[in-house]
C-alpha cells in the first residue's frame, strides 16, 4: 500500500469519493460541481488542510482529508480528520488504520499540532469502534452549525 498526500489529478476520484460517502452515510446527493471544486480548493491550499490518499496497485482505495483549527487555548493547531472514504471492496483491510497511523505521525512530526479530532454520525457504530480502537476517545461537545441560507452543495 502507498500512502501519499493527493495531487491534483486525484481531484475527480476524491470528489467521487465525497458524493459516495455523503450519500451512504447520510443519504445526501451533493452537487458533483460544487464537491470537485471543493477538492480541488483543498488540494491547492496545501498549508491549510490536504488530502492522504491509499493507493493499492496505482488506484486509489481510500482517503482523508486534514483541516486545522487553531486552539487558542493550547496555542497550537488541532487536525480534523473528515471525508473519510475506503473503497467498498477494499474496506475492512486496514486502509483507514494506516491512514490514521500516518496522520498521527506526521502530527507528531509537527511542533505545532497538539492533537486530531474527528466527528462522525451517530449512528455510524462501526466507525465508532474503529476509532475506539485506535485509542481516540469521544468528547462531551455536541456539533451545531447553522449555514448561509444561499449555500448549495446538494440536491434536496
Amino acid at each position: 500500500m502507498n500512502l501519499r498526500r493527493a495531487v491534483i489529478e486525484d481531484t475527480q476520484v476524491l470528489a467521487d469519493f465525497n458524493i459516495n460517502m455523503a450519500y451512504q452515510t447520510e443519504r445526501i446527493k451533493l452537487i458533483p460541481e460544487v464537491t470537485r471544486a471543493g477538492v480541488e480548493t483543498v488540494i491547492k491550499n496545501p498549508q491549510m488542510e490536504f488530502y492522504l490518499v491509499a493507493e493499492d496497485q496505482g488506484e486509489i482505495a481510500a482517503s482523508l482529508m486534514v483541516t486545522t483549527e487553531w486552539s487558542d487555548w493550547r496555542n497550537g493547531l488541532l487536525w480534523w480528520k473528515q471525508s473519510v472514504y475506503v473503497r467498498p471492496q477494499n474496506r475492512r483491510r486496514g486502509l483507514y488504520r494506516q491512514l490514521y497511523q500516518q496522520v498521527k505521525s506526521l502530527a507528531e512530526s509537527e511542533t505545532n499540532v497538539c492533537g486530531f479530532r474527528l466527528y462522525v454520525e451517530q449512528g455510524n457504530s462501526a466507525a465508532q469502534a474503529t476509532y475506539r480502537s485506535l485509542g481516540m476517545v469521544e468528547t462531551a461537545y455536541k456539533l451545531y452549525q447553522e449555514l448561509k441560507p444561499d449555500i448549495r452543495y446538494c440536491n434536496t
